[in-house]
Formats: structure tokens, sequence, C-alpha cells
């Protein structure tokens, strides 16, 4: 009886090593996988960065651009090299980096149901086409399908053709430059009273796909929204100069 109490014990004893061992070796390994993780894992700046900060080379569909990072919407965005995509925002019509509250408004699309003023935000992404049809072949021979037959006048040159209710963009316009529509078009949402129309004029860069996002209203002035495109890109894509 004596002899089988003892070897309970010691037998008890040596569960409660092993146990106490096995705790110690999870603890260890835990804390190595933490440390691991915590090295390798790919991290980003989480304030905005600084106004002097020299602008960034980063790719996109095999494209370099320059862009100032404190221009760049997301954090998580703001570093060198490759992306599938980038968003930026830009004062109007200085086309500077604006402060970084102000630069995390919310992108737009012409039929988002988002209420955003139209204030001075340029909003500017940066994506591989893919299997989208560059922006003038659109223009050419698609929306014209979805396009009521007759336009109306715009300002200064301008000529608006709404696209037809059921059609992929109803609820827009296309509005473009009579004479050449090729010098200038985007597609706009119409004003509302809950939302202001916002529009989208799209251009490519190679095989990189530009959009700039801006306030309806700007219409009015699009010979200088315009030429102030045309500095902008050339300002972020000095190869293409």
């Amino acid at each position: 009886m004596a002899v089988h109490a003892v070897f309970e014990r010691k037998s008890g004893k040596a569960r409660g090593v092993l146990v106490l061992a096995l705790l110690i070796t999870a603890v260890v390994a835990a804390a190595a996988v933490t440390f691991v993780s915590y090295v390798l894992w790919p991290t980003w700046p989480n304030l905005a960065a600084a106004p002097e900060a020299p602008a960034i080379p980063v790719t996109v569909a095999g494209v370099v651009f320059d862009v100032p990072p404190q221009a760049i919407r997301t954090a998580m965005q703001r570093y060198s090299g490759p992306h599938d995509r980038i968003d930026l925002a830009f004062a109007w019509p200085s086309l500077t980096a604006p402060d970084s509250a102000a630069a995390k408004k919310p992108i737009v699309e012409p039929g988002d149901e988002i209420a955003v003023p139209a204030d001075d935000r340029l909003f500017i992404s940066i994506a591989g086409l893919g299997n989208v049809l560059p922006p003038l072949e659109r223009l050419k021979t698609i929306y014209p399908r979805y396009t009521e037959n007759q336009a109306d006048a715009g300002p200064d040159g301008l000529a608006i053709l709404q696209f037809r209710g059921g059609s992929p963009y109803q609820s827009e316009d296309l509005v473009y430059f009579a004479e050449r529509p090729e010098e200038f078009f985007a597609r706009c949402s119409k004003d509302s009273a809950a939302l202001p129309g916002t529009c989208i004029h799209e251009r490519l860069v190679d095989a990189a796909s530009v959009s700039f996002r801006f306030p309806r209203a700007w219409l009015g002035d699009w010979r200088n929204l315009k030429a102030g495109f045309d500095r902008l890109i050339v300002s972020i894509h000095p190869a293409g100069k």
C-alpha cells in the first residue's frame, strides 16, 4: 500500500513537471512566432507625410509615377514600389497636396449615394486598365450605344448627352467638347437636392488608367480644368513629358 502511494506521488510529480515543461515550450514558441511576425510583417507609416517630403516613385501597371506622399489618401499606399492601384487628392486649382484631414474624404463614383460638397478637392485614382477598353475607345464604340440621339448644349462649347434609362450608365450624362469630343469628355452624375453632381474624366497613360473625379459644377471652366489635368499628369509622370 505504501509503495503504491509513493508511486502515485512520484507519477503525479512527473506529470506536473511534464505539463510545466510543455507550457514553457508553448510560451517560448508563441513569443518566437510573435517576434518573427513583427519583424517580417510589412508596415506603412501611420502618420501623415510631412509637407516637405519629396515625391516617391510608384509603379502601376508597369508605369512609373512620382507622387507626393502627402497626396496619397491612405497610409497603407504610402510606400514606393509596385501598386495595384493608388488614390490621390489635390487641392484645386493650386494642384498641391491637401492636408491629411481633407484628403480622407471618400471617393465618389457617379451613382454613389454619398453626399460630398462641391469644394476644392480633385481626386485621382491610378489603376491598371485590365480588360476594360481604353477611354477613347469607349467614347467611340461603347457610350453611343446607350445615349439618347439628341445632345443639349452645355457651357463653353460642351455638349451633354443623356444616357438612356436601363443602361449601365443610367442617371448619368456624357459631357464632351462638341467640336472635338476626344479633346475632353467625362461621365457625370446629375445634380440633386441631396447630392451634387460628380464627373469622371479618364485618360490612358501607357497601360495605366488615370481617373479624375471632380464636382460637376467645375464644367463651366472645363478648359482650365483640362489644362490642370495636363499639368498634373506631367508632374506625376515625368517620363511622359
